[in-house]
């Protein structure tokens, strides 16, 4: 349990925040060196791609002895100076597999984006019609109070 803790610290600290800063450092150099950048991106599309991998298969290999430390050791190789692992890993693997899929993943991403916009307009059509359907039952409720507070002080005079 200590152990998983610490891994985890260490994988946030070595995988997340010290690339974080160390990509801050190079954006804010005065002529950032475009070699750099490019790095960086790579190390931020491969982690991104490794971090939603891991959110779909975290059941099938958590349990992997040694998973935690694997992880830490792949980041730290992803960006260590002396390996720069994440052009190598990107251009030899992601890179080929992505320009080979980029036609179906643009498509299934216009469906997507296109089904998200239609769920959106009929959940916010929706939302209208019961905010519409509550004021005018709020307005009418409002209305029969009044009408019948009035109606016994004008049969008093």
């Amino acid at each position: 349990m200590a152990v998983s803790f610490i891994t985890r610290l260490l994988t946030l600290a070595l995988g997340y925040a010290y690339p974080a800063y160390d990509c801050y450092k190079t954006l804010e150099l005065n002529q950032p060196q475009m070699e750099q950048l490019l790095f960086w991106c790579k190390y931020w599309v491969l982690l991104a791609f490794l971090t939603a991998f891991e959110r779909f298969a975290d059941c099938t290999v958590s349990w992997l002895p040694m998973y935690g430390e694997a992880k830490l050791a792949l980041v730290v190789y992803l960006w260590h100076p002396k390996t720069m692992g994440a052009g190598r890993v990107y251009d030899e693997f992601l890179r080929p597999f992505l320009a080979a899929h980029e036609a179906d993943i643009d498509r299934g991403l216009l469906e997507l984006r296109a089904r998200a916009a239609d769920a959106t307009a009929s959940h916010l059509q929706a939302a209208v019609a019961l905010g519409r359907e509550f004021l005018f039952e709020a307005a009418r409720r409002v209305s029969s109070r009044l009408q019948a507070t009035r109606s016994p002080a004008g049969q008093g005079q």
